[in-house]
């Protein structure tokens, strides 16, 4: 198990190119994917830009707005966007914050994606899996220690 810190005191003050108000924090970049934090403070932006991969938003607080081609939204918290390869897109806050996980998902592995997702990314190859086919798994045995309500929560 890893695990990385995001949030508060792990964000760099500097949000992606071209964007005002907005700080972040990579959580993982790979060859398959780039996962990051945005935190966007009142009247932040990310100027109009396009990525090559298809790129998920998911908004965890508050809510803004975003752009894509000459369609316009606005978003809140529980909300997901997807941006298409290739997709001029933007995103930014007017009177409210909003953090956000960014997944930027490499092209080599769309369909994969598509097919966990069943989401239609475009170039994807595979199919959707039937949500009727029982899966194959099992529990397991949990040997996580015993919560102890003394130790207070985690920081």
């Amino acid at each position: 198990m890893e695990i990385r810190r995001f949030g508060i005191g792990h964000r760099r003050p500097e949000g992606p190119p071209g964007s005002t108000g907005v700080s972040s924090a990579i959580i993982e970049s790979g060859p398959h994917a780039t996962i990051a934090e945005l935190a966007f403070v009142r009247g932040a932006t990310v100027k109009p830009h396009a990525n090559r991969n298809a790129t998920w938003v998911l908004v965890i607080e508050g809510g803004g707005f975003v752009r894509a081609g000459d369609a316009q939204s606005r978003v809140a918290a529980g909300e997901a966007v997807l941006f298409e390869p290739g997709e001029v897109h933007a995103m930014w806050t007017e009177l409210s914050e909003m953090r956000a996980i960014v997944v930027d998902i490499g092209t080599a592995d769309a369909g994969v994606v598509a097919a966990l997702l069943g989401s239609g990314i475009a170039g994807a190859d595979a199919a959707a899996p039937d949500p009727s086919t029982k899966a194959d798994g099992s529990l397991v045995v949990d040997t996580a220690p015993a919560y102890d309500p003394s130790e207070g929560e985690p920081v």
